[in-house]
């Protein structure tokens, strides 16, 4: 299956997975039989993030399979989190563009087409997405629309635009398409947000590249063209697991602010977001304290308002160990 080709790969698409032995089958099937590519030069990457389950066997079957006659790649990256995955799969793709799907997110049969050929007509664009609809194992509960965004469901309708990065309106890092000239210029080779703390969720590693590329003069864009399905299981609607999300995507929310901010701006930005939203905290909390033990999305709401009032400290720690680390890296130099 893994075919050498002489001609320049257009597109690569990458598929980071975590123990997705179950989940693979299924998005590679769809993958391997996408429509109007026929004149497209492309592979496909699959970056296993320090899977514990039979991922490695999965992929090997599937390059042992000569029915497709199609580049397939396994590479492991055992540094666990999603943005290191990223880096890996940009690092290792041979495409010009590279399609992101996670191993839950299933496209469309013309999703790389439409991915492909909205690179072509929007030459500035650095980065875009499509559609991501949900696909979910039991009833959301009631208003879930209000908290969908969090979950990567995304449906802004049927026209182009290009996403308000400046205030943090961005496209999810499911069924993301990059321009590795884009990322290769403007973002670092160390993320900020690897997504995980001891004991903590963070969210925005997905975020993070993209403000870079957005700062580097590069747009975003949304193409309503590229449709995707997100698989939502029960368990995603439990309680714990909502707070916790809720919790991890307003602690990355003073760190992304800070992307491309001045130094002497910094502290302004910390004080203003932990001021703001004590503000929404209180206000939210008076105008729901009825439904604060009962609704779902009250409490998903709350946990989200708490953890973005508490994202400057959060910031502030990271700073304060990165300035020691350096002095102690200088101390070590110098003795």
């Amino acid at each position: 299956m893994n075919k050498l080709i002489s001609k320049e790969i257009d597109i690569t698409v990458a598929i980071p997975t975590f123990n997705g032995e179950k989940r693979l089958p299924i998005i590679l099937e769809m993958i391997l039989n996408q429509t109007g590519v026929d004149n497209l030069n492309w592979e496909i990457l699959v970056i296993d993030n320090n899977s514990s389950d039979n991922t490695y066997e999965v992929i090997q079957k599937y390059q042992k399979d000569d029915f497709y006659q199609l580049p397939l790649r396994y590479i492991l990256e055992p540094q666990q989190g999603a943005a290191f995955a990223r880096i890996t799969a940009v690092k290792e793709a041979k495409g010009k563009l590279v399609a992101f799907l996670d191993d839950d997110n299933l496209p469309a049969a013309d999703w790389l087409i439409s991915a492909y050929e909205f690179g072509k007509l929007y030459p500035q664009a650095g980065a875009w997405s499509g559609q991501i609809h949900g696909n979910y194992e039991v009833e959301p509960p009631e208003e879930f629309e209000k908290i969908q965004a969090f979950l990567a469901i995304r449906e802004h309708g049927d026209k182009p635009f290009l996403f308000d990065a400046n205030n943090l309106r961005l496209p999810p890092g499911a069924a993301l398409v990059i321009r590795k000239q884009a990322w290769y210029e403007n973002v670092p080779s160390q993320p900020i947000l690897t997504g995980k703390l001891p004991g903590i969720l963070v969210q925005g590693d997905d975020y993070e590249p993209l403000l870079y590329i957005h700062f580097g003069g590069w747009q975003i864009w949304y193409n309503p063209e590229m449709h995707t399905y997100h698989q939502i299981p029960k368990w995603r609607f439990e309680v714990e697991y909502l707070k916790s999300l809720a919790r991890g995507c307003g602690l990355c929310i003073c760190q992304l602010r800070l992307i491309n901010t001045a130094k002497w701006q910094k502290p302004l930005i910390m004080a203003k977001t932990f001021l703001g939203n004590l503000r929404r905290l209180i206000q939210y909390s008076f105008k729901h304290r009825s439904e604060l033990e009962s609704n779902l999305i009250t409490k998903f709401e709350i946990e989200f308002y708490r953890g973005s009032m508490m994202s400057p400290i959060l910031s502030l720690n990271y700073y304060i160990t990165s300035f020691l680390g350096k002095l102690f890296d200088k101390q070590g130099l110098q003795s």
